[in-house]
């Protein structure tokens, strides 16, 4: 995939998500949310040229970011991303946690694909 198809399949899984919570479906909706996440990072990573091919590289690139950005609270919200991949297979989280914890996930997803060079091409 390219950069831009990185870019618009976070979009497009974010989008999936709200669809699926409001269905009801928190599983489904925790993976769409999860994989925002991580084609968010997959799209800056790649734009950058750090490596994005497994889980940890997507920690490291997601920490990288968070340090280089000055933004802490993007590492702390790709954590809760993580988190709601681990719920798609064990379904461990509690219905009040869900809200607050989607809008942190979503924060780190519109301030990923908001940079200037993700953003900048032609979104």
């Amino acid at each position: 995939m390219l950069t831009q198809e990185h870019s618009q399949t976070a979009r497009d899984f974010l989008l999936a998500s709200d669809r699926e919570f409001d269905a009801g479906d928190i599983l489904q909706g925790s993976e769409k949310l999860w994989g925002a996440a991580a084609h968010a990072v997959m799209a800056v990573a790649q734009q950058r040229g750090w490596r994005f091919s497994d889980h940890r590289a997507l920690r490291t690139a997601a920490d990288r970011l968070a340090d280089e950005l000055r933004e802490p609270i993007l590492a702390s919200n790709f954590s809760v991303a993580e988190k709601f991949h681990a719920n798609f297979y064990h379904d461990f989280m509690q219905d009040f946690e869900i809200p607050g914890d989607r809008e942190q996930v979503r924060y780190f997803v519109e301030s990923v694909l908001s940079l200037p060079e993700l953003s900048s091409e032609g979104h």
